[in-house]
């Protein structure tokens, strides 16, 4: 019996991701890259512990004009909480979503929040359908969110100025966790990971 992939070696795993029996060496090579690597698999999961992290220039970050400091973190933390599972339920909706298509939804979803702040309504949407998937989901989850809140305690008070800080802060994470292979889920599993659950009265996504 030989990999899967490479038809020379004998395989030493069973792959979900294929489907079949595969090498260690394939395994490490084509995981996340010509791989679709399920977020459960126990080899992916060891792979993650050793990743190191991109090296990322804080100073090339995009949107520099928009501080999120800590002190906003901590006063919108539902709704930081909020975001970043609505993206991760998104993403586990459609198991084609990878990250590159979260950080172009985010990417969309950013330029639109910054038009309403000079005052205009303007929809900004991806080309890439994966990515205006996640963006459409994020916004009906805001919108119903946003209606839950007002009904919770009377007034809207989930202003825009907040969503934009917390879609940048979730750009940042992106650029910080996604590994580079191709097929990246590195920064979805990080979601799950650090934002496990949704706040108290939050609609589902899922």
């Amino acid at each position: 019996m030989k990999c899967q992939l490479c038809e020379v070696r004998r395989p030493r795993r069973y792959c979900p991701g294929v489907r079949g029996e595969i090498c260690a060496p394939c395994c490490g090579a084509e995981r996340e890259v010509t791989i679709a690597c399920p977020l459960d698999c126990e080899y992916l999961r060891d792979a993650r512990l050793h990743e190191k992290p991109p090296e990322v220039d804080p100073d090339k970050f995009p949107n520099p004009d928009v501080q999120v400091t800590e002190s906003f973190l901590r006063r919108n933390e539902q709704l930081l909480t909020f975001a970043a599972a609505t993206l991760f339920g998104a993403s586990q909706q459609n198991p084609d979503v990878i990250d590159i298509d979260v950080r172009e939804a985010l990417g969309a979803l950013i330029r639109t929040y910054r038009t309403l702040e000079s005052g205009l309504i303007y929809e900004s949407r991806p080309n890439n359908p994966l990515a205006a998937f996640v963006q459409q989901k994020f916004q009906q989850a805001l919108q119903e969110f946003r209606q839950q809140m007002a009904q919770n305690t009377g007034i809207t008070t989930i202003r825009d100025t907040d969503v934009l800080g917390v879609l940048v802060f979730l750009e940042r994470l992106e650029l910080s966790n996604n590994n580079g292979r191709r097929r990246s889920r590195a920064f979805i599993d990080f979601l799950r990971g650090f934002f496990p659950s949704q706040p108290s009265g939050a609609p589902s996504v899922l």
